[in-house]
């Protein structure tokens, strides 16, 4: 118990280093959050083609110390519109379903928080991709259900979608909190498709994998080391090292 616990406390160092910096502040309210286009995402005229993109986010208030929100964005060729897939939680509490798949901005700041991209996917074969994520997201299991820990949330819904869809390589940050929960079983494939994982109800378990790297999860948070991109996996601040930054907007 003492070793655990002792864990935990060094996990916990992540996140209040996170508010410590001042990337989020615990007081925020989300009703004053801006949810306007980031720029991130190409218009029509640059990219006549189809195009999916993933992004995360932090979330609103302290558990943004914690956690990102994640979503799956999709256009197809000629489109004027993206549609926007992804899990919302006040909505199972008002009695609607988790899932929603609307048009959008897919680059839009979740409630003031700047999105990291994570997947931009173009060119040839991508409109069998889009086929193929609307099939994943139809067949989400857990459509009114919702918490925010350990799971099923928004990051257990775009981690279903992408060991549905491997092709979208999709390493979500350790701060992706959900990502590794895993109902009536306990292995599966990592959320990229290029490695395993056991997880025991999203709280306890180890990823291997050639994106991912080796990461260990204890009560939800993640920590691990990430070879391939010589990056550290570190909850609260998530992916540290060459090629990563916070979820901070970037300077101007």
């Amino acid at each position: 118990m003492s070793l655990v616990l002792g864990l935990v406390g060094v996990l916990l160092l992540g996140p209040i280093g996170v508010i410590a910096s001042g990337e989020v502040d615990p007081r925020a309210a989300w009703w004053a959050g801006s949810r306007e286009s980031t720029g991130q995402a190409p218009s029509p005229d640059e990219e006549p083609g189809a195009v999916v993109q993933v992004y995360a986010a932090r979330t609103v208030g302290w558990r943004g110390a914690f956690g990102v929100h994640t979503w799956i964005a999709t256009r197809r060729a000629g489109a004027a519109d993206w549609t926007v897939h992804q899990v919302i939680g006040w909505r199972v509490y008002r009695g609607a379903g988790a899932v929603v798949s609307q048009t959008g901005p897919p680059d839009a700041r979740w409630f003031g928080a700047w999105p990291e991209r994570l997947v931009d996917l173009r060119g040839d074969g991508v409109t069998a991709t889009i086929d193929r994520i609307e099939a994943a997201v139809a067949d989400y299991p857990w459509p009114d259900r919702y918490r925010a820990w350990p799971g099923p949330n928004s990051n257990t819904f775009t981690a279903f979608v992408a060991r549905r869809v491997p092709e979208l390589r999709l390493d979500l940050p350790p701060t992706a909190i959900g990502k590794d929960w895993l109902d009536g079983t306990v292995v599966d494939r990592t959320p990229s498709g290029t490695g395993w994982q056991v997880s025991v109800l999203g709280v306890l378990g180890v990823a291997v994998g050639r994106d991912e790297g080796v990461e260990v999860n204890l009560l939800g948070l993640s920590a691990g080391l990430d070879l391939d991109d010589a990056a550290l996996r570190v909850p609260g601040f998530g992916r540290v090292g060459a090629g990563y930054g916070s979820h901070a907007e970037p300077p101007r």
